[in-house]
């Protein structure tokens, strides 16, 4: 059973990455979509070309993770956005996510962390079974095979 433990990681990961990739990307789910994207980053200071990093490393990891197919490199990816949404956006705003709307505070990291943790996860344990990485059988993307 705890060869299962990546697959779970995997698909609840990847189901919520391309969720806020395909927001991002593509304008779904009221998103704004790849240029709204770039323009809301950069004019919070961000330059275009790492907001453009972000918005694939969301869409496109969010995928590869789901499927295992180069999980540890999609989970990095993951991971690095996290890393920065954590230390530019969340921490001044403490640890706990704003539960009740507070008008005027935003929301702290520990939603972020805990997509950071399944990244890292995934990046130390490879895909597991049931994925692309584990049918290629290659010894750097999943661990059992080598």
């Amino acid at each position: 059973m705890a060869r299962l433990g990546p697959l779970v990681i995997r698909l609840a990961l990847g189901v919520i990455f391309f969720a806020h990739g395909a927001q991002k990307m593509l304008g779904w789910w009221g998103g704004a979509g790849f240029s709204g994207t770039v323009e809301a980053f950069t004019k919070q200071g961000m330059p275009a070309p790492l907001a453009m990093l972000v918005i694939a490393a969301e869409f496109f990891g969010a995928m590869g993770v789901f499927f295992g197919c180069l999980t540890r490199f999609a989970a990095f990816g993951i991971a690095a956005v996290m890393t920065g949404a954590i230390f530019l956006v969340h921490i001044h705003n403490g640890f706990f996510m704003n539960w009740f709307n507070v008008p005027g505070k935003g929301q702290g990291f520990e939603c972020n962390l805990g997509y950071l943790a399944m990244a890292v996860s995934l990046m130390l344990t490879g895909a597991g079974p049931l994925s692309i990485d584990a049918l290629r059988g290659g010894k750097w993307t999943d661990i059992d095979a080598g």
